[in-house]
This record gives structure tokens, sequence and C-alpha cells, in this order.
């Protein structure tokens, strides 16, 4: 799986390519928005207004909103379970 992570004028959005299943990233965000990640800081996920996720199996999308940074996001996805197990 590849993981590119690019500022947006909402926030920042997420493109993983290759061998991604749309219901792994749905399941990261439930996970995030329940409390029970621990890929990123409270200071982080305060930031985050709302989180969105688009197209399907090998190509999905997961748009956050909020004044986030590019590398506070990237230090997230290293640290994900769902991500990285």
């Amino acid at each position: 799986m590849q993981k590119s992570v690019s500022k947006t004028d909402d926030g920042v959005k997420i493109s993983f390519t290759g061998v991604v299943q749309k219901q792994q990233i749905v399941k990261m965000v439930e996970n995030c928005s329940t409390g029970q990640c621990e890929c990123m800081s409270d200071e982080t996920k305060k930031k985050i207004t709302n989180m969105q996720v688009d197209g399907k199996d090998g190509d999905v999308a997961l748009n956050l909103s909020g004044d986030i940074a590019p590398e506070e996001i990237e230090k997230a996805l290293s640290n994900s379970k769902v991500l990285n197990s």
C-alpha cells in the first residue's frame, strides 16, 4: 500500500493506492472517531473537524478537515495499528 499526504484548502487529504481495501480505511476512521485509536495525539484529534472516506478498493482517499499539518497526519499513519498490522 502506498500513502500520499497532501495539504488541502480544508485540511489534509490522504491517498491510499495499491493493496488497500476501502473497509480497512473506514475501520481506521471508526477507531479514530470513537477514541479507540492511539495513532495520533489528543491535540491532533481535537483539530480534526470531519473525516470523509471516498473511492474504492485499490484507490481510497481520506479527507480530513481542520487546522492540521500533513506532518501530523504522516506521523499518525506510521503509528496506525490498522494500517501496519
